[in-house]
């Protein structure tokens, strides 16, 4: 039966709230949940451009300050039960000002073995931080493969970098007498602060925006056949623009169909919630006067959010089928 024609009842409005959890302590946030994406959802609708970015700082902040975490973890317990048997490494240049403690980027002083395990960590952490950055945070649906090798690169390129700056760091910190447990402190922070600001800039170029990417496709595209360019050079463009347009045609439905997901559920509850505050026998008969039009209204609104659903869900399997018949 088609959206025009159907009348959609209560019950129609009950199977898209999605059934909650046995266990009271997982239902509680199950509720906080769904209320909190029925308002961010509906924010995105009014703020489309600051609530894709606030989106992806978020994400980004907590995934990068969650791996720094494990780290920290492993760099202040793991290095309790390994051997100090003192400075090694390269380029081992004396600093003066540090008390002649060596300058190291590849190596430690504590030893190699405390060097492989911090380099352990932060390999560990990059692996736990790279699927997540990109399914989650960045909603990639590029080459893996291809971007993980970007990634790799990015990584080895930063590891000498935050080497390098705490090679000078760890030299005064042992020259002031500084604890082990507050230099693992330090060196996460500092190596992980410095890495995470900089992955922040390599994430945009490994995982562009396809919108932006699809516009600039498109743009250079037709400036090339207004400008009568090569057709090998035009058909080569051609193929690039369809490529993101197709890119951003996917990650738009994919997005939009768990909006509307989101929305419809909240939605739902809020019309029941609705009729059930208006079976309460304490209101008072102007309270319950303004009720009837107040449960319409949630009616239309859960109703419409619906329709939009399957108009959506629609959009995003026939996309789907398309990619499974190529």
């Amino acid at each position: 039966m088609s959206e025009e024609v159907k009348e959609y009842t209560a019950e129609d409005i009950q199977s898209q709230i999605k059934p909650l959890s046995g266990n009271a302590f997982v239902r509680f946030f199950q509720k906080i949940l769904r209320w909190w994406l029925g308002v961010w959802y509906g924010f995105c609708d009014k703020k489309p451009k600051f609530s894709a970015l606030v989106y992806k700082v978020f994400f980004f902040v907590v995934f990068s300050m969650g791996v720094t975490i494990w780290q920290f973890i492993i760099m202040a317990v793991v290095p309790l039960f390994l051997p100090k048997t003192g400075p090694v490494g390269w380029p081992m240049i004396p600093i003066g000002a540090a008390g002649g403690n060596e300058f190291i980027i590849f190596g430690d002083q504590d030893g190699w073995a405390t060097f492989i395990c911090f380099e352990i960590a932060v390999f560990t952490a990059q692996c736990i931080n790279f699927p997540l950055q990109r399914n989650i945070t960045y909603r990639s649906h590029g080459n893996p493969w291809f971007q993980a090798m970007w990634y790799f690169i990015g990584w080895v390129l930063v590891s000498v970098a935050t080497n390098a700056l705490w090679g000078v760091c760890n030299a005064f910190l042992l020259h002031w007498g500084s604890p082990d447990i507050v230099n693992g402190l330090l060196k996460t922070v500092l190596t992980g602060g410095v890495s995470m600001v900089i992955f922040f800039f390599i994430f945009m170029v490994i995982f562009p925006d396809n919108n932006k990417m699809a516009k600039k496709a498109r743009a250079k595209y037709e400036k090339l056949v207004a400008a009568n360019a090569p057709a090998e050079k035009v058909a080569k463009a051609e193929a690039k623009m369809n490529l993101w347009e197709d890119k951003a045609l996917k990650n738009n439905a994919e997005k939009e169909y768990a909006k509307a997901k989101s929305q419809v559920n909240a939605k739902a509850m809020t019309y029941f919630a609705i009729v059930k505050a208006s079976e309460n026998p304490k209101l008072k008969e102007e309270e319950k006067a303004a009720y009837p039009e107040k449960i319409q209204k949630a009616f239309d609104n859960a109703v419409e959010a619906i329709k939009i659903k399957n108009e959506k869900e629609e959009a995003f399997n026939a996309l789907n089928d398309t990619k499974e018949e190529k």
